[in-house]
């Protein structure tokens, strides 16, 4: 009963692939020393191809289904192995089951960024990552090219590159874009159907692969270009409101300026003039300030003066006078306001101009005094 044990064990009847793994391309029955009997059952189960080789040779290949391997259903190796009557004994040959089922969930990404020219606001650098599936279409090519003589071949084998081919592609699409980072999102669809047929046509015929789905989860660009589309955003939004916008803010800043009673320009915040002049800049249709002004007292005007490269203020019309006085501000000294188009001299500022003038010296006493 031994020797009859030992004998079957020498053949195999069933060859199956019980796949239990979602990330595996291909993988080699593994015959060991057995040979398959003649009559032997090949049971290939939806989702797979078994692909017969024979000394390093594709032979036959069998879609889903359940066969008797004899020489009617193995045309190709009976042809190779040179059996023109059939065979009765048993025979060696490597079995290797593909994966025609899509593998899903493959990310990819963008290791650097990717320079996009943006027709408005110029050149921006962008990330982008995404999803794709991979599937197996072309066993013949798949096998010559990546599997080899391997026992099995995962996905994750050729995910760096695949991911290396699909940022190439992403890189020469986006260069090539005439969308704005703003649009970016509603083109998703539509780039990452490009980017899907740009890599397919670089995978199918070389590698045997097949690329079913490939999405792009999100286009990112540096924190400093959001900011900055950001601002844009809401300057739009705000719209002709802007002026009312800018004349409550610095409403709203006179209890600082109130609360510094030196009057002196060393110890003022810095870089926030700057910016009220860019948003002065883009609303030139505010009406001029008047040339005659209240007392220094009562001007509500708060202004912004430049020294050195750097932005100092906001300060009333009495803290001006002051520093004029105190030597620290001259004519030469550049003044801005909301209103005003640029910056300007002080002693060009007509308002201003006024505290530069010297007093006038007192009358000499009266003879005999």
């Amino acid at each position: 009963m031994g020797f009859v044990n030992k004998l079957r064990a020498e053949f195999v009847d069933i060859v199956e692939w019980v796949d239990d793994n979602r990330t595996t391309l291909v993988w080699r029955f593994p015959r060991y020393q057995n040979e398959i009997k003649n009559g032997a059952r090949l049971v290939v189960r939806p989702g797979q191809l078994a692909v017969f080789v024979d000394r390093g040779r594709l032979a036959d290949v069998f879609q889903p289904g359940n066969y008797e391997l004899t020489t009617r259903n193995m045309p190709l190796l009976t042809t190779l192995r040179g059996w023109e009557h059939g065979f009765n004994s048993p025979f060696k040959c490597e079995v290797y089951f593909v994966a025609t089922r899509q593998i899903t969930e493959l990310k990819w990404g963008t290791p650097h960024p990717v320079l996009l020219r943006d027709p408005t606001i110029g050149p921006v650098r962008v990330r982008a990552f995404g999803t794709y599936a991979l599937k197996a279409a072309n066993p013949e090519a798949l096998l010559k090219e990546l599997v080899g003589t391997d026992g099995s071949f995962e996905a994750d084998e050729i995910d760096v590159l695949l991911r290396s081919i699909i940022s190439a592609e992403f890189a020469r699409i986006v260069a090539s874009t005439e969308n704005s980072v703003v649009d970016l999102a509603q083109a998703y669809v539509r780039i990452a159907e490009d980017l899907r047929h740009a890599v397919l046509s670089r995978i199918d015929r070389e590698y045997g692969l097949d690329l079913p789905q490939l999405v792009i989860v999100n286009i990112s660009v540096p924190d400093e270009v959001e900011k900055a589309v950001d601002a844009r955003s809401s300057m739009e939004v705000l719209g002709p409101e802007l002026d009312r916008y800018l004349d409550y803010q610095l409403g709203m800043s006179m209890p600082t300026v109130a609360a510094n009673p030196a009057g002196g320009v060393a110890g003022a915040g810095a870089g926030v003039g700057m910016g009220m002049a860019i948003a002065g800049a883009a609303s030139p249709q505010k009406a001029p300030l008047p040339l005659i002004p209240p007392s220094p007292e009562t001007d509500p005007v708060v202004w912004y003066v430049a020294l050195s490269g750097k932005t100092f203020g906001p300060y009333s019309a009495s803290q001006l006078r002051d520093s004029i006085r105190s030597g620290q501000l001259n004519a030469e000294s550049m003044v801005w306001t909301v209103g005003m188009e640029g910056w300007r001299r002080m002693d060009q500022v007509a308002r201003l101009a006024m505290f530069l003038a010297q007093p006038p010296q007192p009358p000499p006493p009266p003879p005999g005094v």
